[in-house]
């Protein structure tokens, strides 16, 4: 049988799968969401579910739950809008058997439009710099956690993340000599980040300063066909969010979402009530968490290949800009992850250039081996950890596995508690509430899920209390639940920490070092050296007929 030699269309196509298929397995590993990332679910929702007419839009739920402050609608239209293929066509094959089912479709059409944005940075990265370079920006991309874990979940990161990586690509796929972005590659890339800023995520306006300043001072770009393309695109693309938006929530007067959140957030200073954190903490602790060994690898990287410090100076720049904010997160800075993967693959390079004959050769492999093999070790736990973590979903798929309309004759009213509506209980996964999409579930069955907060004990648990089962965070006394007829039928475990066991670690060091023929047992009991603890953290109670 005749081999076919592998061309450069099956490596690219390799390439791309391998990072397609490990943002798709996280979002399999992990189905269920956050709090953060309701709005934006939960509008995609309401799209699909009720559309968008001026009839409709009192049904959506952010008109019930609306937030601090606005969000712009765009990216949930869009998701919706290209999720619906996939849809109709995981319909057509029988599929979709809930609401459940479309959540999960559309989180992995994020995470595929998200695929997208990084395999065309890795194909700019092979073209300027080798297809070896290529392979290990995708090899790095994949063994790191934060960013394949989060790239198919809906908050405006997200969105703002694949606009980011198309103006990367722009500017960095040019020929391996070429000293600088043409004008055209300039004026492309700043429009679409000045619309990213927008519409989704103002601190992109602090990447997008240092960015022009870069392209003026290599003279790439001139001031007046700068501000030219800045003004042009700010305009447009503050007219696109202020028409889109007044529309979707209602507003007597123009309303621009991403700059009403930078008023309230940044001058108000309304963003320290979730914390302040020290200047520090995007170099010390958030950029080591997301990209794990690529911070070694990238500083080598930016050592070895001059071209790679000049997508680096922005990024380093806006680092450090947003740390001049009081409030921090990681995921405001995500959107750097892509960029200092490039300098990682240098750095990778540098380690596996090494001929393999030389002295150090079987050195450099085995290091640069062993800094990939610590990611996915890290990755690897903090998937485990994270699956264990959405106790709110898990919850309403138990609850689901205990009742259904085909055993449970009497209408259902449940109540979700704050703690399991922030942990996984989003509209999806009320698969028996109403409206269903195109023909999924019964459409004569209308659970009520209720999410009021507030709400006391004697308020949920009353003669008079609508509700026929709770999901509760606080499982109140026995002897109460007794007198008012209420039974607890199910504790929901989760995540409730880690712990170390050292004296586990210590003894497999002394077993080996006294008989070096127990090595492979000590290595089996080092699995107990670090042990996740599930607690019971939501119960589900059902009143008592």
């Amino acid at each position: 049988m005749k081999t076919v030699p592998l061309t450069g269309l099956h490596v690219n196509l390799a390439l791309d799968g391998l990072i397609l298929a490990t943002a798709w397995l996280h979002v399999a590993l992990a189905p269920y969401t956050k709090v953060e990332e309701s709005f934006n679910l939960h509008a995609v929702h309401d799209v699909l579910m009720y559309g968008f007419g001026k009839d409709s839009l009192k049904n959506h739920d952010h008109n019930i739950f609306p937030g601090a402050v606005p969000r712009t609608f765009i990216g949930s239209i869009f998701l919706s809008w290209i999720s619906t293929p996939p849809l109709q066509f995981a319909s057509h094959l029988g599929l979709i058997e809930n609401k459940f089912h479309i959540q999960v479709i559309v989180r992995i059409t994020l995470a595929a439009l998200n695929t997208l944005g990084l395999c065309l940075v890795r194909r700019a990265v092979s073209n300027r710099f080798g297809r070896s370079m290529g392979i290990y920006y995708t090899v790095l991309t994949c063994s790191q956690f934060h960013l394949p874990f989060w790239m198919g979940r809906t908050v405006p990161n997200m969105f703002a993340l694949f606009l980011v990586n198309i103006s990367t690509y722009i500017l960095l796929n040019r020929a391996p000599h070429s000293r600088k972005p043409s004008s055209t590659q300039n004026s492309l890339a700043i429009s679409i980040l000045t619309f990213a800023a927008a519409v989704f995520r103002g601190e992109l306006a602090l990447y997008l300063a240092p960015l022009c300043l870069q392209a003026l001072l290599n003279h790439s770009i001139s001031l007046p066909t700068l501000l030219k393309t800045g003004i042009i695109s700010g305009l447009l693309s503050a007219a696109l969010t202020i028409s889109v938006d007044t529309y979707f929530w209602n507003a007597p007067t123009p309303l621009w979402p991403e700059l009403q959140g930078i008023l309230f957030n940044v001058l108000q200073g309304k963003s320290a009530d979730w914390g302040v954190s020290p200047p520090h903490t995007y170099f010390t602790s958030f950029l080591p968490k997301l990209l794990l060994s690529g911070i070694p690898l990238s500083l080598i990287g930016m050592w070895k290949d001059p071209r790679i410090r000049d997508p680096l100076y922005p990024a380093w720049s806006f680092v450090g800009l947003m740390s001049l904010l009081g409030h921090k997160e990681w995921r405001f800075i995500i959107y750097v992850v892509p960029i200092f993967n490039i300098a990682g693959a240098g750095g990778l390079s540098f380690f596996f250039a090494v001929p393999k004959k030389s002295r150090w050769g079987p050195i450099s492999f085995l290091l640069g081996t062993a800094l990939i093999l610590v990611n996915l070790a890290i990755t690897l736990f903090s998937t485990f950890v994270s699956t264990a973590n959405y106790p709110g979903g898990a919850a309403l798929q138990q609850f689901h596995s205990l009742y259904n309309p085909h055993t449970t004759k009497s209408p259902v009213h449940v109540h979700i508690s704050n703690l399991a509506a922030q942990t996984g209980a989003s509209l999806f996964t009320q698969i028996y509430s109403q409206p269903q999409w195109d023909g999924i579930g019964d459409r004569n069955v209308n659970w009520v899920y209720n999410k009021t907060e507030g709400l006391s004990l004697a308020e949920l648990t009353g003669y008079s209390s609508p509700f026929t089962h709770l999901i509760v965070e606080e499982l109140p006394p026995k002897s109460v639940l007794r007198r008012r007829g209420w039974k607890v039928v199910r504790a929901v475990r989760a995540y409730g920490g880690v712990n170390l066991r050292l004296e586990v670690l210590e003894e497999s060091v002394r077993s080996v070092l006294k008989d070096p023929s127990l090595v492979y047992s000590a290595f089996e009991g080092l699995k107990g050296v670090v042990n996740v603890r599930r607690e019971e953290k939501l119960w589900i109670l059902e009143r008592i007929e």
